[in-house]
């Protein structure tokens, strides 16, 4: 299961040896999560059913103005992705992993986190923009056993968590242990993790978190 497309999907999946996609869930639309799109072709070369991409509606129809032809009925060449448009259900099943979209704000764009379950697995939330949560994200998130969060900057953003605000999310939230993402130039990450409660750490290109 992969989360986005970022721009350098290719790089990623060659570093960590991936060699196989089932799914792709998108968190929203813009650049920095979609431009890999067309990265997704080496997952499709090898399979003969087109990969889910569960995604908003909004999302999709996104991408499929910025991909058009990997969406035309037309796609028939081995070599290109196969894409299959799956709007988000309450609740998404690969296999025995639950992925639970949560509605978010960040700015004027609409996006989502995930809540992860797996059985016997702790519980991950995953919320790489956000500003703010939903009521029932919040409800959702309550307890949760991981959470991997927005912390851009020591700044307050008008669409990202602040450094202060993604610590004040986490306490609110009650979350057993925290991952900080998606920072920005502006933090200093072994100073600023030097500062963190034990239960909340930086995260980095190439973590693994293994269960």
């Amino acid at each position: 299961m992969l989360v986005d497309s970022g721009p350098d999907l290719r790089e990623q999946a060659l570093r960590e040896g991936i060699e196989r996609v089932d799914a792709v869930l998108y968190t929203h639309a813009h650049v920095d999560h979609v431009v890999g799109f067309d990265e997704l072709r080496a997952f499709c070369w090898h399979r003969s059913a087109p990969l889910p991409l569960h995604a908003s509606p909004f999302t999709l129809r996104v991408l499929q103005q910025m991909f058009p032809w990997a969406f035309d009925v037309e796609n028939t060449y081995p070599g290109y992705i196969k894409p299959l448009p799956v709007p988000f259900e309450p609740t998404i099943h690969l296999g025995d992993i639950t992925a639970t979209p949560l509605p978010l704000f960040h700015g004027a764009v609409e996006t989502h986190g995930f809540l992860i379950d797996y059985p016997g697995a702790p519980s991950i939330g995953y919320l790489p923009d956000v500003k703010a949560l939903h009521e029932s994200s919040i409800t959702a998130l309550q307890g949760v056993d991981l959470l991997i969060v927005d912390s851009l900057r020591p700044r307050e953003h008008p669409t990202h968590l602040s450094n202060a605000e993604a610590l004040s999310m986490i306490e609110q939230l009650g979350a057993a242990q925290a991952w900080l993402t998606h920072l920005g130039h502006e933090n200093e990450h072994a100073l600023y993790e030097s500062h963190l409660p034990r239960h909340v750490r930086v995260a980095y290109d190439g973590l693994k978190l293994q269960f």
